[in-house]
């Protein structure tokens, strides 16, 4: 039984679902930041990716991280939420996002093991 891969009915994409606001994450995407206590927000500004690090409550690099560092994420059952208008902004300038004629654009997510990390693929967009 080691060598078996269950395989789930249907598909289920990590998906990030960004508004004016903030950043929204759908269950699949959300499942690896469910401990988080804050999350640290990175942008690669060369490869147009996101990463969402998550860092529990009591972890030794809490204390190194700065408060205006430090990002609250709310999770509720079904998807989470990163509320920063300043770094959607950032956001929407790099990669040319209009809300006045989206309300919300997708993009695809995926953990990266290296970076401890959820990343989020502005080259991916709109799935």
């Amino acid at each position: 039984m080691k060598n078996f891969e269950w395989v789930s009915r249907k598909k289920v994409d990590e998906i990030a679902t960004i508004y004016e606001t903030n950043i929204t994450l759908n269950k699949s995407a959300t499942t690896h930041l469910e401990k988080a206590y804050i999350v640290l927000l990175g942008l690669d500004k060369e490869r147009h990716l996101i990463a969402i690090k998550p860092i529990r409550k009591g972890q030794t690099e809490l204390e190194y991280v700065p408060k205006e560092q430090r990002h609250n994420i709310t999770i509720k059952s079904s998807y989470s939420r990163i509320s920063n208008k300043r770094f959607i902004k950032e956001i929407s300038d790099l990669i040319k996002l209009d809300f006045t004629e989206k309300i919300f654009y997708k993009f695809s997510a995926y953990w990266s093991d290296s970076e401890q990390a959820l990343i989020i693929d502005l080259n991916e967009g709109e799935v």
